[in-house]
């Protein structure tokens, strides 16, 4: 292909996105603790591993998270500049309960279980203090998440109301309608949005 057709080809594009977020690199100096964690966490399974690298996947890409290990790493101070955390989602209300009474027999408890409104969420820290999201879509489309979003409803609340995974739990297992389960309540009397935020 001539420079001349490439540079049309270009032009043909125009906005060009990518297809996927691909991977998630960790560097730590906890390096067999982090391995392990995100093998739990996210039921992964170790595609490689020597004394300086993991790749971790889930799914059908050859990796989705990598562990790097680096020796004499400083723990970040809290709330400094940087990523807040990783999210990943689930099919269903189902999975993500499940997930959370699997993870907690192993000792891994979430430290901010909240309904966002578009999501309902289960924040985790590793073992690093990096914070990973586990969430599931509280409407079936992106039309009607957007169109939630864009209400007046998330504007007065762009943070969201903290549940009890227990209780949460419990009602999906009695049967509760999931519709019902996701819909996000209100706040609790004489709380702001901000009472709600878990560091």
């Amino acid at each position: 292909m001539s420079s001349e057709d490439r540079a049309a080809k270009l032009a043909e594009r125009g906005r060009v996105t990518p297809k996927q977020l691909a991977h998630v690199v960790r560097r730590t100096s906890r390096f067999a603790e982090m391995v392990r964690w995100y093998e739990a966490v996210l039921a992964a399974e170790v595609v490689h591993s020597d004394d300086f690298l993991a790749f971790l996947t889930y799914d059908d890409e050859h990796h989705r998270i990598a562990i790097a290990q680096l020796p004499g790493l400083e723990d970040q101070p809290p709330l400094a500049a940087g990523t807040d955390h990783i999210a990943f989602a689930y099919a269903d209300l189902g999975d993500l309960l499940y997930t959370f009474e699997r993870l907690r027999r192993v000792g891994i408890e979430p430290f901010w279980c909240i309904n966002h409104g578009p999501t309902t969420s289960m924040y985790y820290k590793d073992p690093d203090g990096n914070k990973v999201e586990l969430q599931v879509d509280n409407f079936p489309s992106t039309e009607e998440t957007n169109r939630w979003m864009r209400s007046g409803e998330f504007a007065a609340n762009p943070i969201g109301v903290v549940f009890d995974p227990d209780d949460l739990a419990a009602r999906y297992r009695a049967g509760e309608p999931i519709a019902a389960l996701v819909v996000r309540p209100p706040l609790p009397e004489g709380a702001t949005a901000f009472d709600m935020l878990r560091f």
